[in-house]
Order: structure tokens, then sequence, then C-alpha cells
């Protein structure tokens, strides 16, 4: 059996929330930054207006953190 094309629609009845998509993350050359595993950083250098990826240095190193940024927070 195949899955269809079809797109399910969202009933305004529906007993469970639909899901919301998370708004995406955009930073900018200068802006000050907190990682999960590399601490606070500060952002050197953009991708793609941020939505490919974003150079951090945060004083140990510098690292290319790419989408989606779920371990990288603005300050």
């Amino acid at each position: 059996m195949t899955k269809s094309a079809a797109v399910r629609r969202v009933l305004p009845t529906r007993p469970f929330k639909a899901r919301l998509e998370a708004p995406r993350k955009h930073f900018a050359v200068g802006d000050r930054v907190t990682h999960d595993q590399y601490g606070l950083g500060r952002a050197v250098g953009v991708e793609g207006d941020g939505d490919i990826a974003v150079l951090v240095d945060f004083g140990s190193g510098r690292e290319r953190i790419t989408q989606p940024y779920a371990a990288m927070f603005g300050l």
C-alpha cells in the first residue's frame, strides 16, 4: 500500500491542536549567542542570510554551526 500525496486537512473541530512549525532562528554578524556544547560566543560570519550556517567564535576556537540551530540561542 502506498501513501497518497494528498495533504491532510486540519478541521477546526479537531480535538488535538495542529502542529505548528517552530519559528526559524536568524543570526547576524556580531550577535552574542550561547550553545549547549560550546558555551558563550559571538557570530563572526553568516552564510546565506543565516539560513545555511553561522561561524561563531567561542574564545577557545571557531565553530561552524549549521541549521537547525536547536542547541544555539541568541542573547
